[in-house]
């Protein structure tokens, strides 16, 4: 079964990792100072990160934890410090070397979606680049952030109490409310990331959009 997702999973990062490192090749000095959609992390911050997670196995992830005591912001930092290049195309080309690999955290495959389509929507917002992402990839994402706590990276909590319906694909999930956008808004709201209030529409647009990254 794992065999099988990753076969679907990868291809669709490895995709996502070439088309950000296309986007980043473009990007001006002062922009890879931007501040992204994640906190405390400017966009280079964010790449680093990237590169951390990409090198990450699971045996590796468990050695970082126990150095960081336990800590996912300590041990995050800790990535970030250690492969953020003085020079942001440095970093960049790191991540081009890391671009086909297939190792991860010990985690569910999904993650690898739910980093690649967020963290690229962190990068790529702040400093005005668009990109038409995969919906049915990105509802694979939202499903498994839907049904995580948010203390372990999900957005559960977020979605308790309303109806998120996806505008550009068949997906709806509970109850009350209605919140209607794109798989994307959608999935970077439920994810703690703002999102500006004319990208969702229903009766619950506007209180969703700012309960969301509370």
């Amino acid at each position: 079964m794992t065999s099988r997702l990753g076969s679907v999973i990868w291809p669709v990062v490895h995709d996502e990792r070439r088309a950000l490192i296309q986007d980043l090749e473009l990007l001006q000095p002062q922009q890879w100072l931007t501040r992204s959609l994640c906190p405390d992390w400017d966009v280079h911050e964010v790449l680093a990160h990237l590169v951390d997670t990409a090198k990450s196995t699971r045996l590796g992830f468990v050695r970082s934890m126990v150095a960081a005591g336990f800590d996912f912001d300590r041990d995050n930092a800790a990535g970030v410090a250690r492969e953020r290049a003085e020079d942001p195309h440095h970093t960049l080309a790191e991540f081009r070397a890391v671009l086909t690999r297939t190792t991860s955290p010990p985690a569910p495959l999904a993650t690898r979606l739910v980093e690649a389509f967020v963290h690229g929507e962190d990068i790529r917002r702040p400093v005005g680049i668009s990109r038409d992402y995969p919906a049915g990839h990105i509802a694979t994402a939202l499903r498994y952030q839907l049904k995580t706590t948010v203390k372990m990276g999900g957005g559960k909590e977020r979605a308790e109490g309303w109806r998120l319906v996806a505008s550009d694909l068949a997906f709806e999930h509970g109850t009350g409310q209605e919140v209607c956008g794109s798989a994307i808004v959608l999935l970077l709201a439920v994810s703690g990331r703002p999102v500006a209030a004319h990208e969702l529409t229903g009766s619950g647009a506007a209180a969703f959009a700012q309960h969301s990254h509370l």
